[in-house]
């Protein structure tokens, strides 16, 4: 039966204790979070934030936040020693630039798939001389009918997400 992530009985210290080199206690506050078998999760977190300072905010918060807390501290520490400016703001930037990106290039197709459906009903509708082609003569979803299947896209409403 396992008990704040340690069997009773067992001797084996968390990853924390491990690395402070110290005793670890039934009540030690790590042992839940920083199991000894993935001493490199509390090894980055100790590293950018310090022990002192991760024990001290596992202590303010309540017992079921505490493993959320862990998981965006190991999260947040990754980021940062991969990226010591900016950390994981600097992956949710890259991030948005690649949904901006990707959002123009939708709308783009959805264009070309729209300008290739309109000429497409155009060729079907009456060929090159007749007078759906002509220049006066300009589709509107009131003056003409869709064929069936025809489909028209409109430009994606995108979410607005702000840092910082």
């Amino acid at each position: 039966m396992k008990e704040s992530g340690r069997k009773q009985g067992a001797t084996s210290p968390c990853a924390a204790c491990k690395l402070l080199r110290r005793r670890c206690t039934q009540d030690c506050i790590f042992s839940p979070y920083f199991p000894g078998d993935e001493p490199h999760k509390f090894a980055s977190v100790h590293k950018v934030f310090g022990a002192s300072n991760v024990n001290k905010m596992l202590q303010e918060l309540q017992k079921y936040q505490r493993g959320d807390a862990v998981s965006s501290m190991v999260y947040e520490a990754n980021a940062r020693m991969k990226d010591p400016i900016y950390g994981c703001v600097g992956t949710i930037s890259s991030l948005q630039h690649q949904i901006e990106f990707l959002h123009k290039q939708l709308a783009i197709a959805q264009a070309e798939l729209v300008h290739m459906k309109m000429q497409q009903f155009s060729s079907m509708s009456g060929g090159a001389g007749t007078a759906a082609n002509s220049p006066g003569n300009v589709w509107s979803p009131s003056s003409r009918h869709l064929p069936l299947g025809f489909e028209v896209y409109g430009f994606l409403q995108q979410p607005q997400i702000n840092i910082l």
